[in-house]
């Protein structure tokens, strides 16, 4: 059996980014079945690498709360903690798979040999400059793909070209959400570019309740309830949730029958949680950054920039994996 290995996983946002993480957990367990890993990550995602059984640590940070109060002694204090925290560990390798300055800056704070992308690969070159060894992965690769290979390279194994295991368990609901079966609709995101037409939804709503399907809405902003109100004010077969958490709504997305969702985080969570996912793309190109089947569960992406997927395409899509 190989030696037990002690890692440092450094990928802190967004929540898209840390799902596209979780695959590198399983192929290093995978060479190495006694790695104790612990991982770095924002605040407001650190939910996602805590829903794997086998992260050991995860140490949140919580770097976009405190660039808006940097001169606050408070913010330093947490700086210090989380710092503490970090530099107690020895560890055999530290992997920063994000690239950026700031998660460069935050494998420094720990002991042990720091790997990460080499200045062809980082999105931001600088951040190389901070690794003990540095790894050349191509920048077309999906970012599933680049994960997993910078992983790969870090720890010594060949690179996988089977389809990714996220590894993550969403936590148990005592009860359902719904009597019937539904179906997810993640129809909030970060630009409103990105965005759905509602006209869609609605449309999508009704051809759901002919199959007997409920679409059920979650929130995170006024202005996403304001839409999913609109929509349920509509259709008598859409459920809008009450406000959730990451891990609440994991629970409930691993009970659905399928999810239908924009260019958000939490399509690529029902993703990982191998739940059948149609993923729909108007502003930006799926090709990099778009879902990624996992090994158990279909996921396809529709649309692309200035293309607006219909709903009949969304429907036939869903017909075939569900």
């Amino acid at each position: 059996m190989a030696d037990m290995l002690k890692l440092l996983i450094v990928k802190t946002s967004s929540l898209g980014d840390v799902v596209h993480n979780l695959p590198i957990i399983h192929d290093i367990r995978k060479h190495h079945p006694d790695a104790l890993i612990d991982w770095v990550v924002e605040e407001s995602f650190a939910d996602i690498p805590a829903l794997n059984p086998c992260i050991h640590q995860v140490f949140p940070v919580a770097i976009r709360r405190w660039r808006k109060s940097i001169f606050s002694r408070q913010t330093w204090r947490e700086i210090k903690t989380a710092k503490m925290q970090i530099m107690q560990q020895q560890y055999d390798l530290i992997i920063d798979t994000q690239g950026l300055l700031k998660s460069a800056l935050l494998a420094r704070f720990a002991h042990g040999k720091r790997h990460g992308y080499n200045r062809q690969s980082a999105r931001e070159p600088i951040a190389s400059c901070f690794y003990n060894l540095q790894h050349h992965v191509a920048r077309d690769l999906h970012a599933v793909a680049r994960n997993r290979a910078l992983a790969a390279l870090s720890v010594g194994y060949a690179i996988p070209n089977e389809a990714p295991d996220y590894g993550i368990r969403a936590a148990n609901i005592s009860t359902s959400i719904s009597d019937s079966p539904y179906v997810m609709g993640l129809h909030g995101t970060s630009r409103n570019s990105k965005l759905w037409p509602v006209t869609h939804w609605i449309a999508l709503a009704q051809a759901l309740g002919i199959l007997k399907l409920k679409l059920v809405l979650p929130w995170s902003s006024n202005a996403e309830l304001a839409r999913a109100q609109y929509i349920a004010s509509t259709v008598d077969n859409v459920m809008i949730l009450p406000k959730q958490g990451i891990a609440e709504l994991a629970g409930i997305i691993s009970q659905s029958a399928a999810a239908i969702g924009v260019d958000t985080g939490l399509s690529h969570l029902s993703v990982a949680l191998n739940i059948p996912t149609v993923a729909i793309y108007t502003d930006t190109n799926p090709s990099l950054t778009g879902v990624y089947a996992g090994q158990h569960a279909a996921a396809i992406n529709l649309g692309n920039i200035n293309q607006i997927p219909s709903v009949q395409q969304v429907m036939q899509v869903l017909q075939k994996i569900i």
